[in-house]
């Protein structure tokens, strides 16, 4: 969602008289140049002293405040977040989860938090099975309801990012995000449009109801929304501590809210309750985890490891990519399609919770198992999907054995926000809700929704015939997820940083941004703003319109079958963001130019 008329002149006053000091990732000099930042949206910006890339303006310029403040990119994208918590309610509020791709200047090294939602000590492998039916729940069922809620993570990465490798404390990043709360944002199409589509759910909920449907109806386009509950759970959040969240007093309040829903007791929908326990909040922990890294075409590209499948999978396409040339348009967006449909069935097949499962990591980014894989790709004939799992004790070309599986559901809306500093710090950032509105469940006077994100699970085994099911639901696990921030290094420095929304797409979407600009030499801008199409093991590939119109024929001549996307929102894929490196501090901040009405990169100054 983004926003004109942003509030921000109170909270670039604050951000000014911040006063932690700057530690050895740092430096303490002042911010490169004094030029005021562009007032404007715009999609792609160049010069120096750090970038933002988010979808919304206010976001965007909540980060860049940061930076010209002597903050570093950890600090930027903890108040780049926070405010998209505000004015993206249904994807980035505190009560959903995420994961966090850091490059720290000082020891040329990239990290990775897990902040993914966990399953409640009550949640049991048939947790969406009706106990009156035996049957999975339907999606619909289970979404709109406590069941779906996970314990909450992104409050907990904010806080384990800043404490790592931030320079200032999270109470300050959180008063951009206050100053539009309190003051409220301009409604446009898009957040009515959200809205809208969530209307049915929103109104059974009461909380949910009078903070977004006033009136009985979404805000209208060019209203004022402000979320004055919101702004106080931030001051508390500030005043008090994390420790009020993980176990404390809002703790509390989560989990009786997902015991017992706010439901209007006037409504049809039956929204059934949650298991969650102030002890599972209490327990909560995000995980500092090894990032996935392999090289392609002599670069360094640095994922997120499980439970997301995002580092993993777009590791697997790209070593099963390298092993063509890859030049040719159609003959490249061919083998990216087949590469794509081989990895994402290895994905279904052996990705889940490393504490709960055996993920075979090794084996899924090593480059014999790609020659393996890659060999099975025919240069002008498509494969049938679903296709089976790679063996992974295979030695040489081998045909996969067994049956295949179909594609689980999986939300697609998140989304991304990427930032780096004069200091050459990278941050790339995926948090999300899960669904738009997640669960549809507002905790009652504090102005933000709870996750669905337990629905990430598979409610019932969904892969072939031999293979035990790695994304099952149980007690303190961590759903499957695609969510991919990604960083890639050139001969060790940082070259680029790029993610994107889109649930099981932002794989294909991070994949597609890296064939454009590596293969075909794209530049950023277009590597992103190029027409998309997403294989993720389905038996068609599902396309934006404009790809089918430009590569469409020719594809099909090589057997690939298309559909547009059917979204939400139709016919768009993902809405990435990213930076680029260009040599000599200067950088290249880039967003999406029209997917979801454009996103907002700007940079610090556009000269020294």
């Amino acid at each position: 969602m983004r926003r004109r008329n942003a509030v921000l002149g109170l909270a670039a006053l604050a951000l000014a008289t911040l006063t932690a000091p700057a530690d050895a990732r740092t430096a303490p000099a002042h911010p490169a140049g004094d030029a005021a930042p562009p007032q404007g949206k715009q999609a792609v910006a160049i010069g120096y002293g750090g970038a933002v890339s988010s979808v919304d303006l206010d976001a965007t310029k909540a980060g860049i405040e940061v930076l010209r403040h002597g903050g570093n990119a950890v600090d930027a994208a903890v108040a780049t977040a926070a405010t998209l918590g505000v004015t993206e309610p249904y994807v980035a509020a505190i009560g959903g989860g995420g994961f966090f791709t850091y490059y720290d200047a000082r020891t040329h090294k990239v990290s990775t938090i897990d902040g993914r939602e966990t399953g409640p000590a009550k949640m049991t492998k048939d947790f969406f099975i009706d106990p009156k039916t035996g049957k999975p729940l339907s999606f619909d069922e289970a979404v709109t309801s406590g069941l779906s809620v996970g314990v909450p993570g992104t409050l907990a990465t904010w806080d384990g990012a800043l404490r790592r490798f931030g320079t200032r404390r999270l109470g300050g990043l959180l008063r951009p995000a206050i100053s539009v709360a309190d003051h409220g944002f301009t409604v446009d199409q898009e957040f009515y449009d959200q809205t809208a589509l969530n209307a049915d759910r929103f109104k059974a909920i009461v909380p949910t109801r009078e903070l977004f449907l006033p009136g009985g109806k979404p805000p209208a386009v060019g209203s004022t929304f402000r979320n004055p509950d919101l702004a106080d759970t931030y001051r508390q959040i500030a005043r008090r501590g994390v420790d009020w969240f993980y176990g404390g007093a809002l703790g509390s309040e989560i989990s009786g809210t997902v015991r017992k829903p706010p439901v209007d007791p006037a409504t049809t929908r039956n929204v059934r309750p949650g298991v969650m326990e102030t002890s599972d909040i209490a327990a909560y922990d995000a995980l500092r985890r090894a990032p996935t890294h392999v090289n392609y075409r002599g670069l360094d590209v640095y994922g997120m490891a499980p439970p997301s499948s995002g580092g993993s999978t777009v590791g697997e396409a790209l070593n099963i990519m390298k092993e063509f040339d890859l030049h040719d348009p159609v003959q490249a967006l061919h083998t990216y399609l087949e590469a794509s449909r081989l990895a994402y069935a290895d994905r279904s097949a052996y990705v889940g919770d490393p504490a709960y499962v055996d993920v075979p990591l090794k084996t899924l980014l090593s480059d014999g198992f790609a020659r393996s894989r890659a060999c099975l790709i025919k240069p002008d004939e498509a494969a049938k999907s679903p296709v089976p799992p790679g063996d992974l004790n295979a030695h040489g070309c081998a045909t996969p054995q067994g049956s295949a599986q179909n594609l689980p559901y999986e939300g697609p809306q998140t989304t991304h926000l990427v930032t780096a500093d004069r200091w050459g710090n990278v941050v790339s950032y995926t948090l999300t809700l899960e669904q738009f509105g997640g669960s549809g469940i507002t905790v009652p006077h504090r102005g933000f929704l709870l996750n669905n994100e337990m629905t990430d699970f598979d409610f019932t085994s969904s892969t072939p015939a031999g293979y035990p099911d790695p994304n099952l639901p149980a007690a303190g696990k961590r759903p499957r997820s695609s969510m991919a921030p990604t960083i890639v290094l050139k001969n060790g420095r940082p070259f680029l940083a790029v993610g994107s929304p889109g649930g099981s797409t932002i794989i294909t979407t991070v994949l597609q941004i890296l064939l454009n600009r590596v293969d075909l030499g794209m530049m950023l801008p277009q590597a992103v703003a190029a027409p998309r199409a997403t294989q993720r093991n389905t038996a068609q590939t599902a396309a934006e319109q404009a790809f089918i119109d430009q590569y469409g024929a020719a594809l099909k001549a090589k057997g690939q079958d298309f559909v547009v996307f059917p979204g939400p929102p139709a016919g768009v894929i993902g809405a990435a963001a990213g930076v680029e490196f260009l040599g000599g501090g200067r950088l290249q901040a880039v967003a999406e130019p029209v997917r979801r009405q454009g996103g907002s990169a700007m940079v610090v100054s556009p000269s020294r």
